[in-house]
């Protein structure tokens, strides 16, 4: 089972470095991972996905607690929330194709960001299957390159804020 998991951290340099060492050094992978200054430049917010059971899931947030610059953990997993990725991707465009490209980015809502001679480059963003639905749909036409963020979520009606001083608790 893949869970989301959503960490307020202090905004300090290794801290990224210290959360994927102690996972690694467990045997966790972690599956996609997103990372961003928040509304309050004292804290970034990292929100990651990691595969496994309860008990895995568990495990892992144990361990993050225990990580000092963290601030508070939450898991989106079984909760109402808002979750995305963003891709960049270069698609070829043979003479006469370059309608049939523009149609799909039009149906899956994505955004022609540059074009060239020999290809476009498209934005999209959304659920992760929308993404790999989208990607399927123009491997057909010829992916030159591929760049895609980690999974970023919120949940729906309640909050974990960063609009308080680093070192303060942070309530739900």
């Amino acid at each position: 089972m893949r869970h989301v998991l959503s960490a307020l951290v202090m905004n300090q340099p290794g801290v990224l470095a210290r959360i994927s060492g102690m996972l690694a050094s467990r045997g966790f992978n972690i599956d996609s991972l997103a990372v961003g200054e928040t509304e309050n430049p004292e804290f970034s917010r990292m929100t990651f996905v990691v595969s496994g059971d309860d008990r895995v899931l568990d495990q892992v947030r144990k361990q993050l607690e225990k990580i000092v610059t963290i601030v508070k953990v939450l898991d989106y997993s079984g909760k109402e929330h808002v979750e995305r990725d963003l891709m960049l991707i270069k698609v070829k465009t043979e003479t006469g194709r370059r309608s049939e490209i523009k149609e799909l980015v039009e149906i899956f809502r994505g955004r022609i960001v540059d074009v060239s001679a020999a290809h476009v480059m498209i934005e999209i963003s959304g659920q992760e299957k929308k993404i790999e639905a989208f990607i399927e749909a123009v491997r057909p036409f010829g992916i030159l390159e591929l760049v895609r963020t980690g999974r970023i979520a919120l949940l729906r009606g309640s909050s974990m804020s960063a609009d308080v001083s680093a070192g303060a608790p942070v309530e739900e």
